[in-house]
């Protein structure tokens, strides 16, 4: 299964956080048995995900699995959960048993609840304990439900949300400029962002490079793609590269392939 052409979501479970993680926290997910049998039944599969720059959080309450980040590949062990950054191109390595627990960051996120500042964590698989504490992975290990998976993490982020974070000013200012670029304004260069925030290009470049990882050109580029290949999946005979920021299908097919390593006419089935 490829991440934006073909509905990954299906063979879990969802729920998004409360109100005042909202901002931060994208979701948590759980695997679902019944909908990973019927995709794939007993055999083997790959999700393949797209860069996006969301720090993601795998709890494993099943078995081995294999996860590949860019050319590098990694065994994770029933023990093992792991944090990325998926700065990268991801690809998952399943089994029809696997059973693991998600909780997927927005950008920014770590930085805004945790403290913890995400760009260190670039083309690496990272040891959950490095970011979450070891007790309390092992009781999420522990629950038997999904529901009380999720509410025991969503308090224990919301205590450590409470504390002072010193870098919550740049959190937010990074966080404005996705919002504003998302909401219609694919176009906005990073000059024209900072206009908007009535700050400077210098102090943009600033804030990405440190809170989020990577350069506001680079960030955006990776939401553009995003954004108009899922609009060309959804609908062919809609779809304009112009509403996009695109020059025209030739930029926008560049871009794809720059995006997911393969020409748009290899992965649209």
């Amino acid at each position: 299964m490829t991440e934006i052409f073909d509905n990954i979501r299906k063979l879990y479970r969802f729920a998004h956080p409360c109100p005042e993680l909202a901002d931060y926290i994208e979701f948590f997910s759980e695997s679902s048995a019944e909908e990973t049998y019927q995709y794939a039944g007993d055999n083997r599969f790959i999700i393949k995900m797209f860069p996006s720059w969301t720090p993601t959080c795998y709890i494993n309450l099943g078995q081995p699995y294999r996860l590949s980040v860019g050319a590098t590949q990694y065994q994770i062990q029933p023990s093992t959960d792991v944090l990325i950054l998926r700065n990268n191109i991801v690809e998952r390595h399943n089994l029809p048993t696997d059973h693991i627990f998600t909780i997927k960051f927005f950008p920014g996120g770590l930085e805004a609840i945790l403290g913890i500042n995400q760009a260190q964590f670039s083309d690496q698989v990272v040891r959950l304990e490095a970011v979450l504490p070891a007790s309390l992975i092992n009781r999420v290990k522990q629950l038997a439900d999904f529901s009380e998976r999720v509410q025991l993490l969503q308090n224990f982020f919301l205590s450590q949300y409470k504390k002072k974070n010193t870098n919550a000013y740049y959190v937010d200012v990074v966080q404005k400029a996705i919002g504003i670029y998302g909401t219609g304004n694919l176009e906005f260069t990073s000059s024209q962002l900072a206009n908007e925030l009535s700050t400077t290009n210098k102090t943009i470049y600033r804030y990405f490079t440190r809170i989020i990882g990577t350069t506001p050109k680079q960030y955006f580029s990776t939401v553009r793609a995003r954004t108009a290949l899922s609009a060309y999946v959804t609908d062919k005979k809609q779809f304009s590269p112009y509403d996009h920021g695109y020059y025209d299908m030739s930029h926008f097919y560049k871009d794809v392939v720059q995006f997911t390593g393969k020409k748009l006419i290899e992965s649209v089935r």
